[in-house]
């Protein structure tokens, strides 16, 4: 009887809370910003949350320049800051990076609400959600599925913490590859993370070392 209560107030307090804090929707449950508490205890904003870190910004920048040179502009859409997706009734995501055909993602299409038609290719960096009834092994594991099942035909999601990126294709085994390899992004154009961020002297913790 207390557990059922319990879980009621839960479901109640989560009700009340600003639906800014709501990052996505995922079979039908809303999944809040990463540190969404902080903000409810004043310890931070909502806009101290919303943002990248240095390093997320960093990626983010060098995978869209590769993107730009990569996708010509006259039959694709780049599309970045956090660009919706709404899969179906229940589930609602958010892309750091979504390239769109033109073809699929027409005017008539581009609205004030999220784009309801597949991205062709899919990038996004870290986990922006806070994580408290599924594991991030989960999480990650049922986005990208349901992102291949709605017609996305590739998924690449880096991990800073793990230096990896997975990379999904619906019919085929998913990779998981450290970021210093040359990785193909499409028709030829790849990228090297590891070896970019060496580039620019921007030094990473390596893995194993990490507390």
């Amino acid at each position: 009887m207390e557990a059922s209560r319990g879980k009621f107030q839960e479901k109640q307090a989560h009700k009340a809370l600003p639906e800014a804090l709501i990052y996505e929707v995922l079979d039908g449950r809303p999944l809040y910003r990463k540190d969404y508490k902080a903000v409810l205890n004043h310890s931070k904003t909502l806009e101290d949350i919303m943002g990248s870190s240095g390093l997320q910004s960093v990626i983010i920048e060098y995978l869209l320049r590769i993107c730009y040179a990569c996708f010509d502009a006259a039959h694709y859409r780049v599309l970045t800051n956090e660009v919706g997706s709404h899969i179906s009734k229940n589930n609602n995501f958010a892309h750091d990076i979504a390239i769109f055909e033109k073809s699929v993602l027409t005017p008539d299409k581009i609205k004030s609400s999220y784009p309801d038609v597949p991205a062709k290719i899919v990038i996004e960096v870290d986990l922006a959600v806070e994580l408290e009834e599924l594991t991030e092994h989960e999480y990650l594991h049922r986005k990208t599925q349901k992102m291949l099942d709605f017609g996305v035909e590739h998924v690449f999601w880096i991990t800073t913490k793990t230096q990896k990126v997975l990379l999904a294709t619906p019919g085929e085994n998913w990779q998981l590859i450290d970021w210093d390899k040359d990785i193909e992004l499409y028709s030829g154009h790849s990228f090297n993370i590891g070896r970019y961020l060496e580039e620019e002297g921007i030094r990473v913790e390596e893995r194993g070392n990490k507390k």
